[in-house]
């Protein structure tokens, strides 16, 4: 029997073609929402804004008003689109895919599972074939997820149901990121441009109160330790340099920058260089992050602990903590104006 599917759940998964199919019938033009500046446009501002602040608080969805989720959810994407930027992209595909999860927590088995089957998955299996897991996998870098870790049998990697929840909202993920950017024209984007504008303002803002000016002398150890091993000339393993390279591109540092750090490396080669920093910092579509101080031990990065370390769980958390214990250390800001050559936040 096939599942029915009323507004409210349209509102909470407006990815659905369902859902896509009402914003046609809706009869509103996107000429007269912007015009307006309705609460729909605001919505989808919110959305976006949401999104690049890693807000996944969901509570104050109104499913009560479900025509005007489902709107917002569209508009927000048109937004996103006339940014067009990699970067942004991801956060409000990743801010869509944790939203769908928190309803997806606790809904119905029969609407769960035609969800699952809208992206490709049966959690009523034990099983993907091989392929699929890799393509499904690539970005989620806990190390049970490797394949190495996982029991693999004819083609196929076991999958136990309480890890389906997470492949669901991965695949909700790379689902929306293949969709964007839209083709919104021109003409929309010029009427949207104040808009786009305080978003990328807001985003350049977050940034630079998140990690202000690039400072090497915060780096956490095994960071460090990447960075003398390059220098010295030394052949680092693929792990070492994703770690480093999704840092150094979270923290600020444009490609260009962070290509620097590998020039010294002996199988340096900077058309491939420049290719695998770009598509960590996200122009294949994913925007990477570091991984936690766990897995980097998992790896065998994780050196040189010093007593931040002692309560930290991730490089960033070091580099946040180290760089405010610098700036409010006397000797540091005395020191800082005659020898920082450090480069400026990319902005």
């Amino acid at each position: 029997m096939p599942v029915e599917l009323d507004k409210k759940d349209l509102a909470k998964y407006p990815f659905l073609k369902e859902a896509q199919k009402l914003v046609g019938e809706s009869g509103y033009s996107i000429d007269s929402l912007i015009g307006k500046k309705s609460f729909i446009v605001k919505k989808g501002a919110e959305r976006v804004e949401k999104a690049i602040k890693f807000d996944y608080n969901f509570d104050d969805v109104r499913l009560d008003m479900a025509e005007w989720e489902i709107l917002s959810y569209a508009f927000a994407r048109i937004l996103i689109s006339c940014l067009s930027e990699r970067n942004l992209i991801g956060r409000l595909c990743r801010y869509e895919s944790e939203r769908a999860s928190f309803f997806l927590q606790a809904e119905v088995p029969d609407k769960k599972n035609y969800i699952a089957s809208v992206v490709g998955l049966n959690p009523d299996e034990n099983r993907i074939p091989v392929i699929d897991y890799i393509g499904l996998c690539t970005a989620l870098h806990d190390s049970k997820w490797r394949l190495i870790n996982r029991d693999v049998g004819s083609g196929f990697v076991k999958i136990d149901k309480s890890e389906y929840d997470e492949l669901i909202k991965e695949r909700i993920r790379t689902m929306l990121e293949d969709q964007l950017p839209l083709k919104v024209g021109e003409e929309i984007c010029v009427m949207l441009k104040s808009l786009t504008d305080e978003l990328s303002a807001g985003y350049q803002e977050m940034l630079l109160e998140q990690f202000g000016e690039v400072d090497e002398d915060s780096f956490p150890p095994c960071m460090k330790a990447i960075i003398n091993a390059v220098t010295e000339g030394t052949n680092i393993p693929h792990t070492a340099r994703f770690s480093l390279t999704a840092f150094m591109h979270v923290i600020g540092m444009d490609s260009t920058q962070i290509v620097e750090v590998y020039t010294r490396a002996p199988d340096f080669d900077v058309e491939k260089t420049m290719y695998q920093v770009e598509h960590i910092s996200g122009s294949g579509g994913t925007e990477y992050t570091p991984p936690s101080c766990p897995t980097m031990k998992t790896y065998g990065l994780c050196v040189n602990r010093d007593s931040y370390c002692k309560n930290i769980s991730h490089p960033l958390s070091y580099y946040r903590a180290r760089k405010k214990a610098l700036k409010n250390s006397p000797a540091y800001n005395e020191e800082k104006p005659q020898s920082s050559q450090n480069k400026e936040e990319n902005s």
